[in-house]
């Protein structure tokens, strides 16, 4: 999901106490020895292809109630209520949230989460989250920030009963992105997720942070089944070549498990429109093996709704 689009409703992380990379690498290690034993992820996807499709709460956002939108009314629909929309609307099963449509984080909140989606016949494919705090700032305070960020929203998507949760990796204002500082971070979160059986995921988003040949950098540092690509099918041809775009998808499904965004549209920071190719993207996908869901993430001007019926039928017609 572009960044511009939702950088007003995001607020920092809790403050948590600076801990130095050496203090990473030690949790890491613990960590690693917990996750060693029950070896990588074991979701079992389905193989119908509806069943495979997941629609994000993302593109409805002026329709859900938002725990940081100044504009919420009683009139706008609560995220538990959303899980049963789509399947009465969509005749989808799978629904992926985004942070923001948590209007709390807290225990009872969580499991009246959990429990209405079950009663309505459905559950979650991922979590969309999103944090300020950069992975590779050159402050150890706000790595350690952006690291518990993570694992905050890593026991989310394990009391939700979400198999993975996407965390994204925000720019920072004082340096350049490097990978291997991003990779220290994310072998702990890596761990943790493992300790939890919950997958972490990494979305081409952010040109800058999130160009998809630094992502797969950053994934083979951290080489853990743990941590994984999150393909979304249109952001990057906002800030690449067509090719290169492709290319950068080539190498996020190699990297891929659980959770893929499907667009057919991609517009730059000025608005343009990008006609994107989904057929040729969800050839790659096949390419690849990739065995998890895709999440509709319609995320053009217009309605929504029709939006996502197209984005579904497509998928549906590439992927059976």
């Amino acid at each position: 999901m572009p960044s511009s689009s939702r950088r007003s409703f995001l607020q920092r992380a809790a403050t948590v106490s600076a801990i130095s990379m050496a203090g990473l690498r030690d949790a890491a290690s613990a960590l690693l020895s917990v996750a060693g034993s029950s070896g990588g992820p074991s979701v079992k996807f389905p193989t119908e292809p509806r069943g495979r499709i997941a629609v994000a709460s993302y593109p409805f956002r002026d329709f859900i109630a938002g725990a940081r939108d100044p504009h919420a009314t009683s009139s706008k629909m609560p995220l538990k209520e959303f899980a049963g929309h789509v399947k009465e609307r969509f005749n989808v099963n799978k629904i992926e949230p985004w942070s923001e449509h948590f209007v709390s984080t807290n225990a009872a909140y969580l499991d009246e989460l959990r429990s209405t989606a079950t009663k309505a016949g459905c559950g979650f494919a991922n979590i969309a989250a999103d944090g300020e705090d950069s992975f590779y700032s050159s402050d150890p305070g706000v790595r350690a920030k952006a690291v518990a960020f993570g694992k905050k929203w890593i026991d989310i998507a394990a009391q939700i009963g979400s198999p993975g949760v996407r965390i994204n990796m925000p720019a920072a204002k004082d340096t350049k992105p490097e990978a291997a500082l991003i990779a220290e971070s994310l072998k702990v979160l890596a761990s943790y997720g493992a300790s939890k059986n919950v997958v972490v995921h990494h979305e081409n988003d952010n040109p800058i942070s999130e160009n998809p040949f630094f992502i797969a950098d950053v994934l083979d540092r951290v080489n853990s089944p743990w941590d994984r690509a999150l393909p979304d099918c249109g952001n990057s041809f906002s800030a690449l070549s067509a090719e290169d775009a492709f290319r950068g998808l080539e190498q996020m499904f190699a990297r891929a498990y659980g959770i893929s965004h499907a667009k057919d549209v991609s517009t730059t920071p000025q608005g343009q429109a990008i006609p994107v190719d989904l057929p040729r993207v969800l050839t790659i996908a096949k390419k690849h093996n990739y065995k998890g869901y895709f999440s509709m993430e319609w995320d053009s001007e217009g309605d929504p709704y029709g939006g996502t019926e197209k984005l579904i039928a497509v998928t549906l017609n590439n992927i059976s």
